[in-house]
C-alpha cells in the first residue's frame, strides 16, 4: 500500500442522516476570529520551522491541471515529486530521501504519470467527474471515474453539484458521492466541495458531512479554479466536520485543502491549523494533503535558507 493511503479502515459511510447537520449554526465570526488566532498564537522558527516545511513537503498533492498540460510536463512534475528538493539541501537536512504526496493530473496524463513514478510509492490521483463544475450526465461522470482507475489512478478527487447543496437537496448529493464512491473501487475518493461557490459556512458544513456520510475518504476545499479557494476559516468548518463525524461514527476521514496556496508561510499554517484541531495523527500524508504546487518553490527556497545562510532566486526552485 503506498505511503499516502491510510493504514486504517476506509471510512465505510453510513445512511444519510441530515440530524446530523441541519440547523448546525455556524458563527462565521468566530471562525474568522479562530482563523486568525492560529496563525499569530504559535510560530515556529529555525529547525523547528523547517521541520513543519519538510512535512508539507510530504503531504503536497503536486499537481498540474492546465490546458496545454502535456506528457512532457507531466514526466518533468514526476521528477520533481521524486526529489522535491536540492540534493545539497537534502544533505543539509540529513535526510536520506523525501518525496511529494501525491501527484495529481487530467484523466489523460494518468498513463505518463504513473510510468514516470513506476518503482515509487507516490500515488497518481486524477480528477474525474467533469472538473472543475461537474455538470455532465452522472453516468459520463461515473464512467471517467472507472477510466482513470483503469489506467492507474489510485485516488480520485471528484467533483460535487454544487446545486445541489444550494438547493438542499441532500439525498441526490449523497445518492452521487456514493455512487462515485463505489465507481473508484479500491482508490480513494476526495470530495471536492468548491466551497467558494456555497455561499454560507452552514453550507460547507452540510457539504462535508454529506459527503462523509456517502462515503469519501478525503474532502476537499476546492478546484483551485474557484474566484475563492481555500481560506482558513472554510478549512475551519470543515476539520470540524470532519472531528465531529469522526466523533460520532468513529470513522478517520482525511483533509485536503487545494488552491490559493502559495508561500512556505501558508504552508505552517494550515498545519498548524490541523496540529491543533486534530492533533499530530492528522499531518500525516495519508489524512492531511495539500492541494499546491507554486508552494513547493518556496518552500524549497526557505530550506535553502536554512541550510545555507542565504536565499536563492526564485528561478533556481523551478517547479519542473
Amino acid at each position: 500500500m503506498a505511503p499516502g493511503h491510510n493504514s486504517f479502515p476506509r471510512n465505510p459511510g453510513m445512511a444519510l442522516d441530515t440530524a446530523m447537520f441541519e440547523g448546525h449554526p455556524v458563527n462565521r465570526t468566530a471562525a474568522a476570529r479562530r482563523a486568525a488566532q492560529l496563525t499569530t498564537r504559535r510560530t515556529v522558527k529555525k529547525e523547528f520551522q523547517a521541520a513543519w516545511l519538510v512535512n508539507a513537503i510530504r503531504c503536497i498533492d503536486l499537481t498540474t491541471l492546465a490546458g496545454d498540460d502535456t506528457a512532457g510536463r507531466v514526466r518533468r512534475l514526476c521528477a520533481k515529486a521524486r526529489q522535491p528538493i536540492a540534493s545539497h539541501i537534502l544533505d543539509g537536512l540529513g535526510l536520506d530521501s523525501l518525496h511529494t504526496g501525491a501527484v495529481c493530473v487530467y484523466p489523460t496524463m494518468v498513463p505518463h504519470a504513473v510510468k514516470a513514478l513506476e518503482g515509487t510509492n507516490i500515488p497518481v490521483a486524477s480528477v474525474a467527474t467533469g472538473f472543475p463544475a461537474g455538470l455532465m450526465p452522472l453516468n459520463l461522470r461515473l464512467e471517467e471515474i472507472r477510466w482513470a482507475v483503469a489506467q492507474g489512478a489510485t485516488e480520485i478527487d471528484i467533483v460535487i453539484t454544487r446545486e445541489h447543496v444550494l438547493t438542499q437537496n441532500w439525498q441526490a448529493l449523497y445518492d452521487e458521492v456514493a455512487a462515485m464512491r463505489e465507481a473508484c473501487g479500491d482508490a480513494h475518493l476526495k470530495a471536492i466541495l468548491a466551497t467558494g461557490d456555497l455561499q454560507t459556512l452552514r453550507n460547507v458544513y452540510a457539504a462535508s458531512m454529506v459527503a462523509m456520510q456517502a462515503g469519501s475518504d478525503f474532502i476537499k476545499t476546492s478546484t483551485g479554479k474557484e474566484g475563492v479557494n481555500a481560506t482558513l476559516p472554510v478549512s475551519l468548518t470543515m476539520v470540524r466536520a470532519l472531528r465531529d463525524y469522526g466523533d460520532a461514527t468513529g470513522h478517520m476521514v482525511g483533509f485536503k485543502p487545494a488552491g490559493g496556496m502559495k508561500t512556505a508561510k501558508d504552508a505552517i499554517a494550515w498545519q498548524i491549523l490541523m496540529k491543533e484541531e486534530m492533533g499530530n495523527r492528522w499531518l500525516q500524508p495519508d489524512l492531511f494533503r495539500l492541494g499546491a504546487s507554486s508552494m513547493l518553490g518556496d518552500v524549497e527556497r526557505q530550506l535553502e535558507h536554512h541550510v545555507t545562510g542565504r536565499y536563492a532566486a526564485a528561478h533556481r526552485h523551478a517547479l519542473a
